[in-house]
């Protein structure tokens, strides 16, 4: 089995794939630092000071403005209260949920790319595990060795696993060196609140308790390990399914930018709970964002995620090892 998936990351190391990803995570997160850096100094210019207690208000102040609105649907405005109630319950416990440092950023960069940055990319490297080899017909050759079928795909699979492992780890090493150039590498025991939970348009703040930003890192890379892992195992699943690379990268391009939109849209929609793309945001959680859908939680979303990934690695082994490919 070492061997195996030795054989299968040294077919995606030499496609320099992840090399590539790892590139166009450093650009953005370069981009993105330097917005980050120009808005900050924005904030300070307009309002005359960096005191983030005066910035604070100011939000809440601009938030207010924004529900007095007539033209907001009803959507957003279930948002920006919950989002008025949260800040302000920052500002009552003098705790600064912004403070500058590349921990503070490493977690907004997370929590704006496990929606669809990560799963894109992601999706870039595990599309063609198994189509190229149908496609190209080498697939033929490597069930030609002394080797059971469903050990070749496992190995595939582990390789997956690897590379999905790679990608979040680039993308928290890179944004945390990049970022850190400009914002400084303090912030680790910077406390923040998590354990919000929302109950129609009401802020329940009853668990609300204190973590350390180490310890709110870990969990929302863990959660975020958990979406490309299972993003990857459909995707996995695809590459089985269809010879075309460019139909599994087209369906699954689809599914998340389709997920993107209806997660804004879908309050109504309550049985669109059970799309695995509706429920990808799993941060929103920790930081007490309202859910797509009313009655959504943490563990419904990532037990709706494990049956999706559960139930498309079963589909990819019974089709790879009944098919006929000869």
């Amino acid at each position: 089995m070492i061997n195996l998936v030795y054989n299968e990351m040294l077919k995606i190391v030499r496609k320099k794939r992840l090399f590539i990803i790892a590139a166009i995570i450093a650009v953005l997160v370069g981009l993105f630092t330097y917005a980050q850096l120009k808005h900050v100094q924005e904030v300070q210019k307009r309002l005359g000071t960096n005191d983030w207690r005066t910035q604070l208000q100011q939000q809440i102040i601009d938030t207010q403005n924004r529900l007095n609105s007539s033209g907001i649907s009803e959507e957003w405005r279930k948002f920006l209260q919950i989002r008025l109630q949260q800040q302000q319950y920052y500002l009552d416990h003098n705790i600064n949920p912004s403070a500058p440092g590349a921990p503070t950023f490493m977690r907004m960069f997370v929590e704006n790319s496990i929606e669809l940055f990560l799963p894109l990319m992601v999706m870039v490297v595990v599309a063609d595990l198994v189509s190229s080899e149908a496609s190209g017909g080498t697939i033929k050759l490597l069930l030609t060795r002394p080797v059971k079928r469903w050990k070749i795909l496992l190995s595939k699979y582990i390789a997956m696993l690897l590379s999905v492992s790679f990608i979040v780890l680039s993308l928290v090493f890179l944004s945390y060196l990049i970022s850190g150039t400009v914002f400084g590498y303090s912030g680790w025991n910077l406390p923040l609140l998590t354990g919000f939970a929302v109950h129609g348009e009401e802020l329940d703040t009853t668990n609300v308790h204190l973590l350390s930003q180490w310890k709110y890192l870990l969990i929302e890379l863990g959660l975020a390990w958990f979406v490309a892992i299972v993003v990857g195992t459909l995707t996995f699943m695809l590459s089985v399914l269809m010879r075309s690379t460019a139909a599994v990268m087209g369906i699954m391009l689809a599914a998340l930018i389709s997920g993107a939109i209806l997660s804004n849209m879908v309050s109504s929609w309550k049985s669109a709970k059970y799309l695995f793309m509706v429920n990808l945001r799993l941060t929103d959680y920790i930081s007490g964002t309202a859910p797509p859908i009313d009655g959504m939680t943490l563990g419904f979303s990532m037990s709706v995620l494990a049956i999706w990934g559960i139930a498309a690695l079963f589909i990819s082994f019974l089709v790879f090892t009944k098919r006929d490919v000869y």
